[in-house]
């Protein structure tokens, strides 16, 4: 019911837009996500080895790391819409690559170029969901609206392995594509602002500081949140590159689309309860939670012999996804100023891109079981946990106590 209270409580303007955004994330997400679960075992079909595919899986955050910039860039200066459109555009054409070029050689360029579909839609999605909320609403309308990603994710993993294993991988990519394309025209509906009032926003932000890429990526309130993304997109980067993998080499009769399903409906009640309760009692608190969640997951996760076990794990993982995120962007948020916003997005998203580009790689040169890749990941999770307990603030005490929800986030405007 709150929900409700606090959308009817916008202008219907804002309201409209916030819906349509809403229904496109939807379909964007269900496009990338049909692929998760695929793509891995695409690759062993094909002849790949594991090296293989930890280097086209990552190759994916390599197009992230390289468009971030210009994406966020052309966010602030141009159009955040111009972004989210580019983003659709890439969505439904990558998977057609897939299909039209199965040679391992050239699979890790396909997969680049799918990268710049999430630094493009998130970038774009991210900064105009906060210009349309009021500051006193933020983290919870960002909780809300964040909870498309795993709306896409519950439905998006299942569905491309029923596709797969039902039709073939020919369906499957046409499938993604068709949602790619669904995505970019609803895309075109959402209503940005006029060439006035676009120009109007650029007067006003001729009287906040103009801080260059450099000074906001050395900036501590952004540097050490771009760590955690960092360590978090390794973790997650060697989850999604080798899961599948691993539940075949085991021979668990799981399979890894309703991993991801889990994961994304357990972390509808964390977006949904974090958002609101974060305006009230701080962001600190609950990223400590969510990064707790995530540790658990990978821990369990490198123990794993059944489907239950996989599924709590799933539950796990997808607790601390779905509060750390909207978290990390609503902290963010706070700590910058709107005409800069796209920028600090690329800068501290791209740790995560980072972390996902180089997990798969490394990790699949490095000769470890997969269920010593995940106890490492936990490791990963320990690590960021005690950055964030003693670099998240000005001080180390401060760090902890805002860690804790006990103290106000000082680099905050």
């Amino acid at each position: 019911m709150n929900a409700f209270k606090t959308f009817r409580s916008l202008p219907p303007e804002n309201l409209k837009n916030l819906l349509t955004l809403f229904i496109t994330g939807f379909f964007f997400w269900a496009s990338i996500t049909t692929l998760l679960p695929t793509l891995p075992t695409y690759i062993d079909d094909l002849g790949g080895t594991k090296r293989d595919v930890g280097l086209i899986m990552g190759s994916f955050a390599i197009g992230l790391i390289c468009s971030r910039t210009w994406l966020g860039n052309w966010a602030d200066r141009r159009s955040r819409k111009l972004v989210i459109l580019i983003g659709t555009v890439v969505a439904a054409s990558a998977p057609l690559g897939y299909l039209l070029v199965p040679h391992l050689n050239l699979l890790p360029l396909v997969r680049a170029y799918h990268g710049i579909a999430i630094a493009a839609f998130t970038t774009g999605y991210s900064t105009l969901v906060v210009d349309i909320s009021p500051r006193e609403q933020r983290g919870e309308i960002i909780g809300y609206m964040s909870l498309i990603a795993p709306i896409g994710m519950g439905i998006g993993p299942a569905l491309g392995s029923f596709i797969q294993e039902s039709s073939g991988y020919e369906v499957l990519f046409i499938t993604s594509t068709i949602f790619g394309i669904v995505s970019f025209f609803l895309a075109n509906l959402v209503r940005e602002a006029t060439v006035q009032e676009r120009q109007q926003q650029q007067e006003d932000y001729k009287s906040l500081p103009q801080r260059s890429f450099w000074a906001l990526f050395i900036n501590p309130a952004f540097l050490y949140p771009t760590l955690i993304f960092l360590l978090i997109g390794l973790l997650f980067g060697a989850l999604i590159t080798f899961l599948p993998l691993f539940t075949r080499e085991n021979g668990l009769n799981f399979s890894p689309g309703f991993f991801y399903s889990y994961a994304a409906l357990s972390s509808f009640l964390g977006r949904v309860l974090a958002g609101g309760a974060s305006d009230k009692y701080g962001r600190g608190i609950f990223i400590t939670g969510s990064i707790c969640f995530y540790g658990l997951s990978m821990m369990l996760l490198s123990h794993a012999t059944s489907s239950a076990e996989l599924i709590i794990a799933a539950i796990f993982e997808g607790t601390g996804g779905g509060i750390l995120f909207p978290m990390l962007i609503a902290l963010i948020s706070d700590r910058s100023y709107p005409n800069e916003r796209g920028r600090v997005y690329a800068i501290c998203i791209g740790g995560f891109d980072l972390g996902g580009a180089i997990a798969g790689p490394i990790l699949g040169i490095i000769d470890i079981s997969y269920k010593q890749m995940f106890l490492v990941s936990g490791y990963l999770a320990i690590v960021s946990l005690v950055l964030f307990f003693t670099l998240s603030n000005k001080s180390p005490l401060r760090s902890l106590r805002f860690a804790f929800g006990l103290e106000k986030d000082h680099y905050a405007l």
